[in-house]
């Protein structure tokens, strides 16, 4: 139901917004950009610093070309990666201000298997969006994380000692887990720290004593050394 409602908000905003979006392309051409072509980096840096009047003009101009090829990727988009980016945004549009997800009555500890937002703007082969994550050391107000991942195909690529012992060492099978509805996959080359407000919910547990949490934390030792 609270992803059915930032779902909604997040729809509600993107409509406004795309409503509000129009760009001249009179005023693109006399600025030296092409519409629906985002501005190299270093221009727009320089363009912060530079702070007269015409210049913040002209990055206004920028911003509005900015946001509009961002609307224009967003509806090239299927509807299950316009869900999960919608989410991501309402998620951080809710939990950027936070320091933990205590604020937001969810209480964690090393072992909880969560729903994690890891947010929208991943590059290629990075976690992004909406994964299940184990916790393996909690510090300074932040969770290292594991994400973890339910596709059939990670776990069949995944290295085991007897099963798949020319798998890819960065995945790890996980073994069923009461509290999860299917196998998982373990993507140890992700782990992170990350701000517990990305954290929605905790779903299943892993005792730091058992022999998985050991074999895990083994496994994630021989990625990050």
């Amino acid at each position: 139901m609270r992803h059915m409602l930032f779902f909604v908000c997040a729809r509600l905003i993107l409509e406004i917004l795309l409503m509000v979006i129009r760009v001249d392309e009179g005023i693109l051409r006399k600025s030296g950009m092409k519409g629906g072509i985002l501005m190299d980096v270093r221009t727009l840096y320089t363009k912060i610093r530079n702070g007269s009047e015409h210049q913040v003009q002209e990055m206004q101009v920028i911003m509005e070309s900015f946001l509009k090829q961002r609307s224009r990727s967003f509806s090239e988009l299927n509807h299950k990666e316009q869900a999960e980016r919608l989410i991501s945004e309402a998620n951080l549009e809710e939990r950027q201000h936070l320091y933990s997800c205590t604020a937001l009555g969810v209480d964690v500890r090393v072992g909880d298997i969560c729903f994690i937002d890891f947010g929208a703007d991943a590059y290629q082969c990075e976690i992004g969006f909406q994964h299940f994550g184990i916790i393996m050391k909690l510090f300074h107000g932040k969770a290292f994380v594991i994400p973890m991942s339910g596709n059939p195909s990670a776990a069949a690529q995944a290295y085991d000692e007897q099963d798949n012992p020319r798998g890819k060492r960065h995945l790890m099978r996980m073994p069923h887990i009461e509290g999860l509805n299917k196998q998982s996959t373990l993507f140890l080359n992700d782990c992170k720290f990350i701000n517990t407000a990305r954290i929605i919910d905790v779903k299943a547990h892993v005792d730091r004593g058992s022999p998985l949490f050991q074999k895990i934390h083994s496994r994630m030792r021989q990625v990050i050394g």
